[in-house]
């Protein structure tokens, strides 16, 4: 595809993206006004790139014509959590919704990935509204706590160097953060009730003019 083939066939999956992420911060706030722990710490997107999207494609020898088929992570939708056990609460709501369709589930999580990946995987089918009509565009949203989420980062960034064939040494390393990391998870889970009753002491007793100033300095995390 040429230069503007591939902005027209991107398009609608910068608008899922958008979409998707302001109504996944909308039932963020939604929690906060009602006074309730709120599942989602952030949420944040992409759109895959052009040579991603080829390269991929090339790996796993999806022909071009069948690529907004094949492939379901072009466009993607990253919801950070606190627990475990909020990622499962998360999973909850997307089934409810009405607004798009869950399509596939992975668990990365009970079914950990040999290298020590987890994460809880939803691909989803959005409809995107656009003036030659609706079509169905392939969401994956990746599901997983702040922890998950520093070795998953870690470890894409040397999987990017070493093209996927890890030293046996760091291998191993990896192996082994990824049980820290996840022993982490499990011990903040112990003390669960007591983390979500100070945070809650804590967002009581902060002042308003507070709340607001820190609004305006939120962002989100690179996807």
């Amino acid at each position: 595809m040429i230069e503007n083939e591939w902005k027209l066939f991107l398009a609608p999956y910068e608008q899922a993206v958008s979409e998707l992420k302001v109504k996944l911060k909308s039932i963020r706030q939604q929690y906060k006004e009602n006074n309730l722990h709120t599942p989602i710490e952030f949420v944040t997107g992409r759109v895959k790139t052009e040579d991603s999207i080829m390269l991929k494609a090339k790996l796993r020898s999806i022909e071009p014509e069948r690529i907004d088929t094949d492939l379901q992570d072009i466009a993607g939708i990253r919801i950070m959590c606190q627990f475990v056990e909020d990622i499962y609460e998360v999973v909850d709501l997307l089934r409810r919704r009405k607004d798009f369709k869950v399509i596939h589930e992975r668990d990365y999580i009970e079914n950990k990935k040999a290298s020590g990946y987890r994460s809880y995987h939803v691909v989803i089918q959005y409809p995107v509204q656009l003036i030659s009509g609706e079509k169905n565009i392939l969401v994956e949203i990746q599901i997983r706590t702040l922890a998950m989420n520093f070795w998953a980062t870690i470890e894409h960034s040397l999987n990017y160097k070493y093209q996927g064939e890890f030293p046996e040494e760091i291998n191993t390393r990896l192996e082994k953060t990824a049980e820290a990391a996840f022993l982490l998870d499990e011990e903040m889970s112990k003390i669960r009730d007591e983390i979500q009753e100070a945070q809650h002491m804590f967002s009581y007793r902060r002042p308003k003019n507070s709340l607001r100033s820190n609004k305006s300095e939120e962002g989100d995390p690179p996807l």
